[in-house]
């Protein structure tokens, strides 16, 4: 009895903190409909507490490094991930909750998580979610081409500065060129609630960072080699961080499209740098 007691109070200190992190949510959201699902959903959590509170007979603090973590996550990363995050515990919940069908309190805390999934689903309605799309088509490209691009430059050039310094030209262009191309798709297709120039510059951005931080390595590190294996690395992470995010904020599996574009990255950086070697052989020409 004294491990479900503890269980059950666990179970309360989780209500305490969705209930604490869906209030402040619902105060700094600007959309009303976004406003009032989060309320709503805020409501639910602090009658569960109550519920709880009755079984345990003890007041529970919200954990307050979790309040703090999912605020700054809204902050960092948008509304969509934070929610679709906690939906995450909020299934866990849920789970624990169906271990006592002989609970009626228990049985309808249940439904109510598995309810707070669906509003949580219908309730996004976020710009940065609306250009992802965008994101994407310059994230993906940056990291499939300058992969690639880097290299076929490193067997080329073989000098960390010239690498640095004609990738950034041609980084710099492409972003230009993918923007215009972005800008240009979107006012073709005519996408309502899409705005050209906005889906231009989320293309644009995206491919910047992503120069930006596969060039770096061959401003910082005078071996050329090092620096290329340096910049595989951050391609890498840029390709987690993303892909987890992504796969966070649509409900899409993480496994799937982190392997899809990490094949892609690598296979097109390895043949890459096999042309560079040939095209060195071939020509005789070196830097």
């Amino acid at each position: 009895m004294d491990a479900i007691l503890e269980n059950v109070a666990g179970l309360q200190r989780d209500e305490a903190t969705s209930y604490e992190v869906y209030r402040r949510l619902a105060a700094i959201e600007k959309d009303p409909a976004n406003r009032d699902v989060l309320l709503r959903i805020a409501a639910d959590e602090k009658h569960h507490y109550a519920l709880l509170r009755a079984r345990t007979g003890r007041e529970v603090a919200p954990e307050r490094r979790k309040v703090w973590l999912y605020m700054w996550l809204v902050r960092l990363l948008g509304l969509t991930f934070t929610v679709r995050r906690m939906e995450q515990d909020e299934t866990a919940s849920a789970e624990v909750y169906a271990r006592y069908p002989d609970m009626a309190d228990f049985v309808q805390m249940a439904r109510d998580e598995e309810r707070h999934e669906q509003d949580l689903i219908g309730m996004i309605n976020e710009e940065r979610l609306e250009y992802m799309g965008s994101v994407v088509l310059g994230l993906n490209d940056a990291l499939v081409e300058f992969t690639g691009a880097l290299a076929g430059f490193t067997l080329a050039l073989g000098d960390s500065r010239l690498i640095a310094l004609t990738g950034s030209i041609t980084g710099i262009a492409a972003a230009l060129s993918m923007a215009s191309s972005e800008y240009l798709s979107t006012k073709s297709d005519n996408a309502p609630g899409k705005h050209p120039v906005k889906a231009a510059v989320y293309t644009g951005i995206a491919y910047v960072i992503t120069v930006v931080a596969l060039v770096l390595p061959f401003v910082l590190i005078p071996n050329a080699l090092v620096a290329l294996a340096v910049m595989l690395v951050a391609a890498l992470l840029i390709i987690t961080l993303f892909n987890y995010y992504y796969a966070v904020a649509r409900r899409e599996s993480f496994r799937r499209r982190f392997t899809e574009m990490a094949v892609l990255s690598f296979s097109v950086a390895g043949i890459s740098f096999l042309i560079g070697y040939l095209l060195k052989a071939v020509t005789g020409i070196e830097a």
